[in-house]
């Protein structure tokens, strides 16, 4: 590996890290990244999924705060992340690449226009009340509904991050922080069981891996605490902005 192109990896490796910790999207980074240096796009991804992954510890060191009063009650969605991602991570091993690239600019679009109607929707659904929540609709809603994400995650995960916020504003929560927060876990859940299936399957090319670790996680330390600063609303239209501008460049490149 020569100096640029370990400049290139690490450097898209942190924007990637900020950016997941900040609105989620960052896969559209460190992913084309990795196209550029010369691997395949199912190798891409599962580098991309493994060395990208070590950036959510640095962003759930970010969030500590908002995760301590994150409401218990979400905590069960961490299971069918898990299903979700090895079961994605699967599909990812069977699909052939031109089907894989075809269907991902649709479920990005799908996602940011799903976040951008999050009020009407949740004013639909009638879920802001605190007493719908804790309903046997509610949980086996919101456990399907993660196991489908996660499913997409572990597929490929750029998007991931915008959709789990719209899910989790349908359900109710309207902090964008405290959002973040439990999305950093869900994330965290959903790639590190599809990372630890790519390593195993021997899918990932190593020497990339290591050095976008290293950026990944010193740029999802930085991010949750720009997002703090930056505000709420900013950070919701760089949500929106990311998600039509990985949906964008994706059309155009089909």
């Amino acid at each position: 590996m020569d100096l640029t192109h370990a400049a290139v990896a690490f450097s898209a490796a942190f924007l990637a890290g900020a950016i997941n910790s900040i609105a989620g999207g960052g896969t559209l980074i460190s992913f084309p990244a990795l196209i550029w240096l010369g691997l395949s796009s199912v190798t891409a991804n599962a580098t991309s999924t493994v060395a990208i992954w070590p950036g959510t510890l640095g962003s759930a060191w970010g969030y500590r705060r908002e995760l301590r009063d994150a409401a218990p009650r979400f905590r069960i969605l961490i299971l069918p992340s898990l299903v979700g991602g090895i079961t994605g991570a699967l599909l990812l091993r069977w699909t052939p690449p031109a089907f894989f690239d075809k269907l991902v600019p649709y479920l990005i679009l799908f996602a940011t226009l799903l976040f951008m109607a999050q009020e009407p929707v949740q004013r639909r659904l009638k879920t802001a009340g605190a007493a719908s929540h804790e309903s046997t609709r509610w949980i086996v809603g919101a456990l399907l509904f993660q196991l489908a994400v996660g499913i997409y995650g572990g597929y490929f995960g750029a998007g991931i991050g915008i959709l789990m916020l719209a899910a989790l504003s349908i359900l109710g929560l309207n902090d964008i922080h405290e959002m973040n927060s439990l999305k950093v876990v869900f994330g965290g859940s959903i790639n590190g069981v599809a990372a630890a299936y790519f390593i195993w399957a021997h899918m990932v090319y190593w020497p990339d891996v290591l050095i976008m670790a290293a950026g990944a996680i010193l740029g999802g330390l930085g991010g949750a605490g720009t997002a703090r600063k930056i505000g709420r609303t900013a950070v919701r239209r760089i949500v929106i902005a990311i998600g039509f501008g990985m949906a964008v460049s994706l059309f155009i490149k089909q």
